[in-house]
């Protein structure tokens, strides 16, 4: 047998090998003399990134592009020509010898339709080169540094290293503008953009330049807007860096990211930006932040002098020492006007100001402030007092328990929020004394009157005291003449529908029931206002709720409120025994409830032991039951608009009964859906549809339902960004949902039972209204013991839409971190 000879075979090995090495070796690399043709790509040395054309879904338009080159979904992260797609596959990327430009070119054209900046005569041998980081830079072949990069021409998203912000030198502005569609990466409608007027601050604009969020200034930390269980969180410093930096020359927010974790941020076509983390475990995009994410998010929510929480109802609250500018709006939930000051400023005389400590805040809009870093907070105080256009100052930078530098405002404070974060700042308002009871001119009246003569002073006060005591004797019975018939007109009404129970309470009567509303016959306090214990005088026990000025509900919602139970009886909605109105007083009498409302047992460890199974899936029935017969059998379609935990009564068998219909609203039997511009009720609860639109209709409360129906399963409290919504999400999905359950409840349940609520509220609870049942489908299902259980779609988030990633086809799913929590929401990433 004859062998072949080895050493020709090893020679055509050892050029192949050598052949395909020297291929690897320059893929990440583009030259005069190698153009980059369609259907071709570079790739970066550790192979992290690819570089080449692309096609978005639906569409037939091709672009130059870098995306990840490893990961399962092609996610791009920039694009060259977002405004002139290719529509000719013969279309080549080359880098021109003469001026060390990049051109994107289709044959038969001579004119690019796409070029970076031109350097002529800057180097000899220009090359075009994809890094590791992402960056496509332009370099002479045999130097580091670039003539050009990418990464000063971001499209969507921010890669680690990159910056965001202008730099000033070269008259470049690094931001980020979100896609128009899925399938078009043409600048669309919202950029995020560092906004340098005054003091810089990290702002979501439109196209006519409005804002939308606002992050506010940088702190040492974090941009103070983006704090509010936001950019301070753990997770997020888990897996990377930031910081931020402003010169003369440049101002600019950059991250790296930590080991090998793979972190964007991006704008989105909604006008949402986000922060990603990819998870290799699953091979998905973890969304780890996004804003804005609730009501106070968006710019500005509250007006001037005022300050948002969004746990709170009504969510607006005028600072101390000022009112609203426009009270009938105020009170009707328009809060655009904002607060103005309760006592002018004494401008320059030290005694007559002062300042309101207002701690746990983000920043207000620092448009009109100034910084500077050499003032402490002491000599930060003193300047503002020395100037009469200060409206108060701040610390620049947080250093542990102190600060660094001062923020000086020179207008009035707007756009101002609590923050839910644990490095929370303080903000110093600058208001007059008066406005905090003291200042120097009643000061020296008082000295005054102290002085004059005894019996001068005496029979003063004598006569003001007789005069004072008339006019409000006088104003009283004039008051309670309007009173009295303001209630009867409302009990005539009332009555009309067929109720003759309700009844008018005088308010001495009230006063006398709850023995002058004595804090021993306070029952608790919402948002309405506080609710007391009373007796009446044959004896039944009544809960009488005392609607405060800033309760947001005014004489039409009280009336509203009234007239609506009057029209509704059912075992599972509260009985309403009448009203009383006094001058500004506005009371409701309702039937006594023993047990008060479910989150008073549901949310405190010790009471929710008597909240065991059978009774928790009773009270999901019953509440169930009351919300049928208000969508379907009363005589009317009522749309409750605040279902909610403290909205559900206990009476003395623990039997739910909704409670406050103050926010309800009738609907015709011919319609489906309303709208309205003034947004009620509270974040958390609330549909996407409602809180982001103003659509309203049954199935916006059949989202709320949904939202309780996970808390009592689970006995915690869905916190507004959809954490718990997230959690059971999840649990679902991985098949663990026996996690949910409430540890208190000691695992005795039945799990068909704990299984069909979870499935029913995770329908309940799905973005889109008609993928929502109905509540006589969910009375039913709940019912069912050999319910089938079908595919559930993703819950909804405040401020996430089917199609918020402009980049991914929308079968492809995201899943969202909050608190250590994942969520999966319908868009890609």
């Amino acid at each position: 047998m004859t062998r072949e000879p080895i050493f020709p075979n090893l020679v055509i090995i050892l050029f192949l090998a050598f052949f395909f090495f020297s291929i690897s070796f320059a893929i990440d690399i583009l030259t005069p003399s190698h153009p980059l043709s369609y259907g071709e790509n570079l790739i970066s040395a550790n192979g992290t990134f690819a570089l080449g054309f692309f096609t978005p879904p639906n569409t037939t338009n091709s672009y130059i592009g870098i995306w990840y080159h490893n990961l399962a979904d092609q996610t791009v992260v920039w694009v060259a020509n977002r405004r002139n797609p290719i529509h000719n596959i013969n279309a080549t990327l080359s880098i021109i010898a003469d001026d060390a430009s990049l051109h994107l070119i289709t044959s038969g054209n001579s004119t690019p339709l796409w070029s970076s900046p031109s350097f002529p005569n800057s180097t000899p041998n220009p090359i075009a080169q994809l890094l590791d980081s992402g960056n496509l830079v332009i370099r002479a072949s045999n130097s580091s540094s670039h003539l050009w990069q990418s990464f000063d021409y971001p499209t969507d998203t921010l890669l680690s290293g990159m910056k965001l912000g202008p730099e000033l030198k070269i008259g470049i502005d690094r931001n980020l503008t979100s896609w128009l569609s899925n399938s078009d990466p043409s600048p669309g409608k919202y950029s995020l953009v560092i906004d340098t007027i005054g003091v810089p601050q990290l702002v979501i604009r439109d196209l006519s330049g409005s804002w939308i969020w606002r992050g506010g200034p940088w702190n040492g930390y974090a941009f103070t807007g983006a704090c509010p269980k936001g950019l301070f969180s753990t997770d997020l410093y888990r897996y990377f860096n930031q910081g931020f930096n402003s010169t003369p020359e440049e101002i600019f927010f950059f991250y790296n990211t930590i080991g090998d974790a793979i972190s964007t941020l991006t704008m989105d076509q909604k006008g949402v930006a986000r922060i990603y983390q990819w998870k290799a475990s699953s091979q998905k995009w973890n969304l780890i932040w996004f804003a804005p994410k609730d009501p106070c998010d968006f710019f500005p929510a509250c007006g001037t002098n005022a300050i948002c929480d969004s746990s709170s109802s009504p969510m607006c609250q005028c600072l101390g020492g000022f009112n609203p500018k426009n009270p009938v709006s105020w009170s009707e939930g328009n809060w655009s006007d904002g607060c103005v000051r309760g006592a002018a400023l004494g401008c320059g005389a030290k005694e007559t100001d002062e300042f309101l400590v207002v701690r746990g805040t983000t920043l207000p809009d620092t448009t009109e402030a100034v910084a500077d870093m050499s003032l402490g907070l002491d000599e930060c105080k003193t300047r503002c007092l020395m100037n009469c256009s200060c409206k108060g100052y701040a610390s620049v930078y947080l250093n542990g328990g102190g600060g660094i530098g001062c923020f000086i405002w020179m207008t009035e404070i707007k756009d101002l929020r609590t923050s839910a974060d644990d490095r929370q700042q303080d903000l110093f308002v600058r208001i007059a004394s008066s406005a905090n009871g003291s200042n120097g001119r009643s000061k020296k009246k008082a000295w005054i009157f102290v002085t004059m003569p005894a019996g001068s002073v005496l029979l003063l006060l004598i006569f003001l005291i007789f005069v004072i005591r008339r006019w409000k004797r006088r104003k009283d019975d004039e008051q309670s003449v309007s009173s009295v018939n303001w209630g009867h007109e409302i009990m005539h009404e009332a009555n009309k529908e067929g109720n003759s129970e309700i009844s008018f309470f005088k308010f001495a009567q009230v006063v006398s029931a709850t023995n002058n509303f004595s804090d021993i016959n306070k029952l608790g306090e919402g948002g309405f206002g506080p609710v007391y214990k009373g007796k009446l005088p044959e004896g039944q026990d009544v809960a009488i709720k005392r609607l405060s000025a800033r309760s947001g509900q005014g004489l039409e919602e009280f009336k509203n409120e009234i007239l609506l139970i009057a029209k509704l009886q059912h075992r599972n909605l509260v009985r309403l025994l009448g009203c009383c109105i006094h001058g500004e007083e506005k009371m409701l009498i309702y039937e006594f409830m023993p047990n008060k409302s479910l989150d008073l047992l549901l949310f405190n460890v010790e009471q929710r032991l008597k909240l065991y199974w059978t009774r928790r899936f009773q009270i999901i029935e019953g509440i169930a039951q009351g919300l049928l017969y208000l969508h379907k059998h009363s005589r009317l379609r009522i749309i409750h608009r605040d279902l909610k935990a403290s909205n559900i009564l206990l009476d003395g068998d623990m039997n739910p009964k909704i409670s406050d219909f103050g926010m309800a609203r009738i609907f015709d039997s011919n319609d489906t859906q309303a709208n309205t511009r003034r947004i009620v009720g509270t974040f958390g609860y609330m549909s996407p549809e409602y809180a982001l639109n103003g659509l309203f209709s049954v199935k916006s409360d059949v989202f709320s339902f949904g939202v309780l129906l996970l808390e009592i399963v689970s006995g915690r409290r869905n916190h507004g960004c959809g954490n718990l919504l997230a959690y059971a999400w999840r649990l679902w999905k991985e098949g663990t949902w026996v996690e949910l359950v409430d540890p208190s409840l000691d695992n005795k349940f039945q799990d068909n039972e704990i299984a069909r609520c979870i499935y029913v509220a995770l329908l309940c609870v799905q973005e889109r209204p008609e993928d929502r049942p109905v509540m006589s489908d969910i009375v039913t299902m709940l019912a069912n013991e050999s319910l089938y259980f079908n595919s559930v779609k993703q819950p909804a988030f405040f401020t996430i839409d089917n199609d918020l990633d402009a980049r991914k086809p929308l079968n492809q799913h995201v899943s969202t971190s909050f608190n250590d929590l994942s969520i999966s929401i319908v868009a890609g990433r």
